[in-house]
C-alpha cells in the first residue's frame, strides 16, 4: 500500500492486520510514551481546511512512534495565499523529502492528485465532501473493540449524509464485512448520495427521515453534524438546523440504546447530556485515532513491529 486515498481500497485481511497492530500499540503506549519504531522518519501535515482531531492524532501518532513531524502551517501564511498552484506546492514539498504527507483539502480528489506528483506516501485526511478514509478506520476499529465483531451488525448513520465525508467512507468500509444492515437517517435534502448506495447495495439498506422510524434494534448509532461550510445556502442551513437531535429521551424510546458514535466536532445534534450514558463512545473514538493512525503509518512506512507482536 503506497497511498491511502479511499476507504474502498482496504480489504478484510488488511483491516484485521491494522486493527491487531492498533490494539498492540494501544497496550504498549499505555505503558510508555514513545516506541522508537519510526526514528529518522518525517511526516508532513498539510491541512488546507480546519482540523483538530485528525491533524493532532496524526501528529501524536508519528511522535509516539518516535518520528518527526513538520507542519505546513495555515494556508493564509503560505505562498498559497499569493496564488501558488496546488501542483507547485506539492512539487515544492516533495523536494524536502518527507516520508509521508497527510493532506486535507476542500477540493474533491486533491489527495489522489497529490499522489501522482510526490514520491512519498500520501494519506487523504479529507477531500471536501467526498471521503475521510482514516476516520472510517478508527470508526470501525472502535466498533470492533467495543462489540467484538463487525459482521452481522445493524448500523444507523444519522445526520448530514450528503455533504459529510465520514458517512461515505464509513459505509465503504463497513460494506467489506458480512451481513451489515444500514439505516440511513436524514432529512430528504441530506440523504445519502447515490454513489454510496451503489457501493452498499449488496447489504440490507433502509432510509428514514427520523430516528423514530427505525422499528428494529440497532447496534450502533453514528451521528454527524450539519455541514454548514458545504451547504452553501444560509436559508437552507437555518431550515435544517436542529432538524435532528439525539436526546436521552429519544434514545430511551428505541428498543435498546445502541453504541453512540460521532466523528466530532458536534454542534447541537448531540447534547452533552448523552455523554453520561455508558454507550457514548465518541471521545474513546477520538482517542483511538492515535493508535489506528499509528498502525497505518507502521504499514505504509514498512516499520518493524515485531517488538509489538512479541509483547
Amino acid at each position: 500500500m503506497k497511498h491511502v486515498i479511499s476507504a474502498k481500497q482496504f480489504d478484510l485481511d488488511t483491516l484485521a492486520e491494522l486493527f491487531s497492530t492498533a490494539k498492540a500499540l494501544k497496550k504498549r503506549l499505555s505503558e510508555q510514551k514513545v516506541v522508537k519504531l519510526a526514528v529518522d522518519r518525517i511526516l508532513m501535515t498539510v491541512f488546507l481546511e480546519p482540523s483538530t482531531r485528525t491533524r493532532l492524532s496524526f501528529v501524536y501518532a508519528m511522535k509516539r512512534l518516535g518520528g518527526e513531524v513538520v507542519d505546513f502551517g495555515p494556508e493564509e501564511v503560505t505562498s498559497r495565499a499569493k496564488g501558488e498552484t496546488f501542483e507547485d506546492t506539492m512539487r515544492m514539498l516533495d523536494g524536502y523529502a518527507p516520508d509521508v504527507i497527510v493532506l486535507r483539502s476542500r477540493e474533491v480528489g486533491a489527495a489522489e492528485k497529490a499522489s501522482k506528483i510526490v514520491r512519498c506516501n500520501v494519506i487523504n485526511a479529507g477531500d471536501g465532501w467526498n471521503e475521510h478514509p482514516t476516520q472510517a478506520l478508527l470508526d470501525v476499529y472502535t466498533i470492533w473493540e467495543q462489540l467484538g465483531r463487525v459482521d452481522g451488525l445493524r448500523i444507523a448513520i444519522m445526520g448530514d449524509l450528503r455533504y459529510g465525508r465520514t458517512p461515505s467512507s464509513l459505509s465503504y468500509l463497513l460494506a467489506k464485512y458480512r451481513d451489515i444492515t444500514f439505516h440511513y437517517v436524514a432529512p430528504p435534502q441530506l440523504q445519502i448520495r447515490e454513489e454510496v448506495l451503489k457501493e452498499v447495495s449488496h447489504h440490507t439498506v433502509h432510509q428514514h427521515s427520523r430516528l423514530e422510524e427505525i422499528r428494529d434494534e440497532v447496534d450502533v448509532l453514528y451521528v454527524t453534524r450539519l455541514q454548514k461550510e458545504r451547504l452553501g445556502d444560509e436559508n437552507l442551513y437555518q431550515q435544517l438546523r436542529g432538524s435532528y437531535v439525539v436526546t436521552v429521551d429519544l434514545l430511551k424510546k428505541l428498543k435498546k440504546i445502541p453504541l453512540i458514535m460521532h466523528p466530532l466536532p458536534r454542534v447541537d445534534e448531540l447534547p452533552a447530556e448523552v455523554d453520561a450514558l455508558p454507550q457514548a463512545k465518541y471521545f474513546q473514538q477520538a482517542e483511538n485515532g492515535v493508535y489506528v493512525r499509528a498502525a497505518l503509518l507502521t504499514k505504509l512506512l514498512n516499520l518493524d513491529i515485531s517488538s509489538l507482536q512479541s509483547s
